[in-house]
């Protein structure tokens, strides 16, 4: 059984997930947004208090708030990063991303080392995460669901009411609306979704009731 660790990281609350399997001890990082010593501290301490193994970092999008911790797991643990590779001018320029939310500095790029692609598995353990492209916040967004677990990690493809922003680069409304609608709208109505932001919601619940979908 898949157990999902949530973390509120950075300075955008971005929730970063740790899924794990709770026989073989594996785990994958989804988004890894620590941004201060204190974040990676936090971190750490639960990899090592459980005992976990990383084996991955997944990307479900790389915008920066989603990616700041990216190569902070990739060196210390010894892992690669996977993400859909319409992102890769994203993860390689993040320091236009940083000043265009008023930042200043540099930060160093991240590279996709393992290209993810819609149906793809991802193991953890004896159980499995099946990535769903869903193209519309960013270019090459991706969620990613655990069918036995009734589980989605959705990035920022779909809210608690909402839906994630298309005015930032390779954003596309239509686009969007289209992967929430014929994707993730086709997944059992008890589903758990867990986005990149705020609080838990199921597909049922935005099916009935999300104004922007």
């Amino acid at each position: 059984m898949l157990k999902v660790r949530q973390f509120v990281f950075n300075m955008f609350a971005e929730n970063t997930f740790v899924v794990s399997d709770s026989d073989s001890r594996e785990a994958v990082v989804v988004d890894p947004g620590m941004f201060t010593q204190a974040e990676r501290k936090e971190f750490d301490d639960y990899i090592e208090s459980n005992s976990l193994k990383i084996i991955q970092v997944v990307n479900t999008h790389l915008h920066l708030d989603h990616c700041f911790g990216d190569n902070y797991v990739r060196d210390r643990y010894g892992v690669k990063v996977a993400a859909n590779i319409g992102d890769a001018p994203l993860g390689a320029d993040l320091g236009t991303q940083i000043r265009r939310f008023g930042g200043r500095g540099d930060l160093e790029g991240v590279s996709i080392d393992v290209e993810l692609r819609d149906g793809d598995t991802i193991r953890v353990g004896s159980d499995s995460l099946k990535v769903i492209e869903t193209p519309g916040h960013s270019r090459g967004g991706i969620c990613l669901y655990c069918k036995d677990g009734k589980f989605l990690i959705a990035g920022d493809t779909l809210f608690r009411g909402g839906v994630g922003r298309t005015d930032l680069e390779g954003g596309d409304a239509r686009q969007l609306s289209a992967s929430i609608r014929n994707k993730l709208f086709a997944l059992p109505d008890d589903t758990a979704v867990l986005p990149g932001h705020d609080r838990f919601t199921t597909i049922g619940d935005e099916k009935r009731s999300n104004p922007y979908v």
